[in-house]
């Protein structure tokens, strides 16, 4: 073989080389963006809410005593709240526990939501306190979210620990005549929050 033919061969298994390290950079970097994106499109669905219960009904004490520290948030018989849980509350997303009608009434500490909107049964159950009879099983009006326990704060977080906070003034929590028992929070409100009191 002579020179000529070996340096040809040289150049075509470096062409080969070249190109396979071409297709495994491609690969990585693929592979790298898919997992990027979908942190990113996970972190960017991911919302926060504030829902109201009072503990002599339903505490974060009985949320974290029930089976696999889950229950159904049934009984919303408002239209606004019921539209948050209808169409907006998704899987994962976050939620501040309040307890209402209570001394003192605040955050009593954060759940998860882990089942998305289903009708809520206890419409349909003439013996239930939230029974509707207008109410349809082909349609339902009302609806309800799966929640888990996740933490339990070490106090009640009042009204007067979140008035404190200068970045929570237009928190609707706090806003006057505020009485819808589910709440969107924003996500500055949620760490102003959680790095205080969490």
């Amino acid at each position: 073989m002579t020179i000529r033919g070996v340096l040809g061969d040289l150049r075509q298994e470096t062409a080969i080389i070249r190109g396979w390290q071409f297709l495994v950079v491609v690969v990585v970097v693929s592979l790298r963006f898919g997992v990027a994106a979908k942190q990113d499109k996970s972190k960017a669905v991911k919302s926060y809410w504030l829902f109201k219960s009072e503990p002599s009904v339903f505490s974060i004490e009985d949320l974290e005593k029930a089976p696999k520290k889950t229950t159904f948030w049934d009984g919303v018989r408002n239209y606004q709240a019921r539209n948050f849980l209808r169409d907006s509350i998704k899987n994962g997303d976050l939620v501040f526990y309040y307890h209402s009608n209570s001394d003192p009434s605040g955050i009593a500490g954060v759940a998860e939501v882990v089942k998305e909107a289903y009708p809520d049964h206890t419409a349909f159950d003439e013996n239930d306190d939230h029974y509707d009879p207008k109410s349809d099983k082909k349609n339902p009006t009302w609806f309800m979210v799966d929640v888990k326990h996740v933490k339990t704060f070490n106090r009640i977080v009042t009204l007067d620990d979140l008035r404190s906070i200068p970045a929570l003034k237009n928190m609707a929590v706090l806003q006057k005549g505020s009485r819808l028992s589910v709440q969107p929070v924003t996500e500055v409100e949620w760490e102003a929050i959680m790095k205080k009191f969490g």
